[in-house]
């Protein structure tokens, strides 16, 4: 009674007080909700190996960590099933890990064998709820370890959801939170500990879909790092990604050659740039990513004005990936609080 009249004294309602107070309360929780959710705990998938202490590593299913593989355990206990994949840089065997699932990749010629390692090394650098996980690996035999995910490729996203027990997963809310996970991952790309890197794999939206695995629950992570050179500071050396001429509407105006067909192609008088150019294929990725589903084009209409911004021609004028996820995670919000249900099909305009 003594605190209420102590209230009341100053003029202040006590049912005032009392609501106040569970504002403040609910203004705590959700900035506490939030923070989780830029850590990446608010998502099943993300947590595996986020509490497992540095050159350790736990799967999806599993209980424990475990330290990092080694050559030796990695010949005598990684057993090879089946090519999955194969590419310029490595071979991919779903291959057999104490009775655990796991990706074995072999470096495919001694030409890539730097690709192979820097690939091996940003994988070490950047572990986390959005790059698959690191299970080990052997430099002397230029073999890598990692956790297997059977839906595959993002690239497959559309012949994934058009199977029967994959359909009821094909919805706007799906479809956006893996858009949501697209620029989350350029996020730490773009602010991780490695640095400021560049997504150099992306000069068509196959190459740069294939770049990212789909988990079981639907949710994306990174997988192939082979080539993400670093932006030095601010004012400091650009990157080109790789050393011909690049070609096309999907990659940023400033990766094309500038003086069109009046000087033939020249490595060495390309401009370099910057990560911005992450940036400008955004739009372009999510619209790949929200294919035909009911209630895509809600979420177009909602991302119009940032997507605008991602593709003005000068690089310096677009938003960072922090600020595109702002919005996404707006929107995100915005809809699945305006949808009258699962399917999402109300019409919110």
């Amino acid at each position: 009674m003594a605190w209420n009249k102590s209230a009341t004294s100053r003029g202040v309602p006590v049912v005032l007080v009392c609501l106040a107070a569970l504002l403040l309360g609910n203004v705590v929780i959700y900035l506490y909700l939030d923070s989780l959710q830029e850590r990446g705990h608010g998502h099943p998938h993300l947590s595996p190996h986020g509490d497992c202490r540095p050159r350790h590593f736990r799967m999806a299913n599993m209980k424990n960590c475990s330290p990092w593989l080694e050559c030796t355990q990695v010949r005598a206990e990684v057993r090879k099933l089946k090519m999955i994949g194969q590419g310029a840089v490595k071979q991919v065997f779903l291959s057999e890990w104490k009775g655990y699932k796991v990706a074995l990749s072999k470096l495919s010629s001694p030409d890539y064998r730097e690709d192979f390692l820097h690939g091996v090394s940003m994988l070490q650098a950047l572990q986390g709820p959005h790059v698959t996980v690191l299970v080990g690996w052997c430099q002397e035999d230029h073999t890598l370890v990692t956790e297997y995910h059977p839906l595959g490729p993002l690239l497959s996203l559309e012949a994934v959801l058009n199977q029967d027990r994959h359909r009821v997963r094909d919805t706007w809310q799906t479809r956006l939170r893996l858009a949501l996970d697209y620029v989350s991952i350029l996020h730490h790309l773009h602010t991780g500990p490695a640095g400021t890197r560049v997504m150099c794999d992306s000069s068509d939206l196959e190459k740069t879909t294939s770049q990212f695995l789909l988990t079981s629950d639907f949710r994306l992570v990174v997988n192939d790092l082979d080539a993400l050179p670093e932006v030095g500071a601010p004012g400091g050396p650009l990157v080109k990604c790789g050393h011909r001429e690049l070609t096309g509407d999907f990659v940023a105006p400033e990766q094309l050659w500038p003086h069109g067909k009046t000087r033939p192609f020249s490595d060495e008088l390309m401009p370099g740039y910057d990560e911005k150019t992450d940036i400008w294929k955004i739009p372009d990725v999510t619209r790949f990513l929200m294919g035909r589903v009911a209630g895509g084009d809600i979420a177009h209409f909602h991302l119009f004005q940032i997507h605008a911004e991602c593709k003005r021609r000068e690089p310096h004028l677009r938003p960072s990936a922090k600020d595109v996820l702002s919005v996404y995670r707006s929107v995100y919000s915005t809809m699945t609080r305006d949808s009258p249900g699962p399917g999402g099909s109300r019409d919110m305009l």
